[in-house]
């Protein structure tokens, strides 16, 4: 079967690709690799992959509706994985421009080609982040979610929309993904615990918002894959005059931060320096996923605790930064 994976050496789409050609699967990948973070760490993520048969590679943005079309003429992929994205809470805040021109029109270019070309799947990243301030927990997709407090997660919301449409107009079987705050190894430098594991390692304090008083439902990388490749062959049934579902992603078991942090300092054998701020604008005081449909239609709940899943990060940590 062959699959064409967006974001393909972001954080999630290399391990997902990673996975499927272990399975069997083709997969093109397509990534534009800009220098939100390290490219460096794209480019390892790429030379992996670019070692197992099966796999090729074009550096593009899904943005480009031209190439993108051209793309889906020659490949003709069974299956779209759309994980590209302009990713991050903040930065949306300072850079809002971006996130239009990959989440909104880049997504739009994806949901074309596939009434264009048409697939058996298409499966979409969406975020967490849409929930907002919601103090219902834990997180329903039954539960409105129409008011975003970032511009990122009004996107998120925006593609949902866009690819229920789509399907209702053009027959286009499509799933969405409320991933809930994903770590591991090959993560996104942007993220918490890996801004917490650079300033650790360079003996400077980390910047703990909300003076700590936080819960987030962390999910291991490799649960998140796992979901992922359960849902390839579980097409949705027409819902609503539409082949098109919604689930939520997470592990089901919100954590609080101060015990992240610890659990992490744990798994790097050192202590860090901590600086406590005020809650940052857009970030959000809990996140606790629902993931009793997930469970329900596939069979699979995420099961790697915090302790497992922080200390397989910190291993390639250490290993990948040459820190002992």
């Amino acid at each position: 079967m062959k699959t064409l994976i967006t974001g393909a050496v972001g954080f999630i789409g290399s391990h997902l690709a990673t996975r499927l050609l272990r399975d069997g699967f083709t997969v093109v990948g397509i990534d534009n690799m800009n220098d939100y973070y390290d490219v460096a760490l794209k480019e390892a993520r790429l030379a992996q992959l670019s070692e197992q048969s099966g796999f090729s590679f074009l550096r593009a943005d899904i943005a480009d509706a031209e190439f993108l079309a051209h793309v889906f003429a020659r490949e003709r992929p069974s299956v779209v994985i759309n994980l590209a994205a302009q990713a991050g809470v903040r930065y949306s805040i300072d850079h809002p421009r971006s996130y239009i021109e990959s989440n909104i029109v880049g997504f739009f270019n994806i949901l074309e080609c596939c009434r264009h070309y048409p697939v058996s799947h298409l499966i979409f990243a969406s975020s967490s982040s849409v929930y907002g301030n919601q103090q219902k927990v834990p997180f329903s997709t039954d539960d409105p979610v129409d008011r975003p407090i970032s511009l990122y997660a009004a996107t998120k919301k925006s593609d949902e929309l866009m690819a229920y449409t789509y399907s209702h107009l053009y027959d286009i079987p499509a799933t969405g993904l409320r991933f809930f705050t994903v770590y591991g190894p090959y993560g996104r430098p942007d993220m918490a615990y890996f801004k917490f594991a650079n300033l650790i390692r360079a003996g400077e304090p980390i910047k703990i918002y909300n003076k700590g008083d936080m819960r987030r439902d962390f999910t291991y990388v490799d649960d998140i894959v796992e979901g992922i490749a359960r849902l390839i062959n579980h097409v949705p049934s027409k819902e609503q005059g539409a082949r098109y579902h919604i689930y939520n992603i997470g592990n089901n078991h919100p954590v609080r931060l101060m015990d992240f942090i610890k659990t992490l300092e744990q798994a790097l054998g050192a202590v860090a320096e901590k600086e406590y701020l005020p809650m940052q604008p857009g970030d959000v005081y809990q996140t606790f996923a629902d993931i009793s449909e997930l469970e329900h239609d596939i069979g699979f709940r995420p099961q790697t605790s915090i302790e497992i899943g922080l200390q397989r990060f910190a291993d390639w940590y250490r290993d990948y930064y040459d820190w002992h």
